[in-house]
């Protein structure tokens, strides 16, 4: 059975084992002013300018994910509060972009969604993380390690790219573009393949679980 990766605990005046960990913070707020951000954006003429702004910090803020990650795992500083704060930063910046996606700020006058993402697809994606989040807490407190794999890994940089394409696109696309134009069939592409990753990617988890469950023991048959 493979185990989960050992918590290291550090001084705390060792700078190394809070870099990570101060990063992960930063994520957690540079998130936080992203989504006031958007909230400020109505399509398609209102407050223009938070959309290139928002996508600056959005592409920052995923950059630190990829940095504190890294230099975790090079420094051998994994932490308790790295384990449990850098998923969750995790989620509230991608399910945060995409609840605000799905929302009225980018709806179009005629009632058209400009970014084609839909609330039921924000509803796959909140099920994939609830439910990977729930057999990684089962199984890991057993031993048993839920690290994120490719597919995790793959699907968290789908997300990344998503995001901040489709803000750029509805950003600098002409109007017409974004109702039936090249715009439109682009972000579509977009979401629905980062959707379809996002669903599919739960997969390698689920087996995971059905092939690390403990064996039931067996009934003795009453004579």
């Amino acid at each position: 059975m493979q185990q989960a990766p050992p918590i290291t605990t550090h001084s705390h005046n060792s700078t190394r084992a809070r870099i990570p960990n101060a990063l992960t913070t930063l994520r957690v707020l540079l998130a936080a002013i992203f989504l006031t951000l958007l909230s400020f954006y109505h399509h398609p003429a209102t407050n223009n300018w938070t959309l290139p702004a928002a996508t600056a910090l959005f592409i920052i803020a995923a950059l630190t994910d990829a940095l504190d990650g890294f230099l975790a795992r090079k420094w051998g500083v994994v932490s308790l509060f790295g384990r449990v704060m850098d998923p969750f930063a995790d989620k509230i910046l991608i399910l945060g972009a995409f609840l605000m996606l799905a929302g009225p700020s980018f709806v179009s006058h005629a009632g058209h969604s400009v970014t084609s993402v839909a609330p039921w697809m924000v509803a796959i994606i909140l099920a994939r993380e609830l439910l990977v989040t729930s057999l990684r807490g089962a199984y890991e407190s057993r031993g048993v390690s839920f690290a994120a794999g490719w597919a995790g890994k793959a699907k968290m940089t789908l997300q990344s790219f998503a995001v901040p394409a489709i803000l750029l696109l509805v950003w600098l696309a002409p109007q017409e573009s974004l109702r039936a134009g090249a715009f439109f069939w682009i972000i579509r592409a977009i979401v629905w393949t980062t959707v379809a990753v996002t669903a599919v990617s739960a997969w390698p988890y689920l087996a995971k679980a059905i092939a690390a469950r403990p064996a039931e023991p067996q009934r003795e048959q009453v004579q």
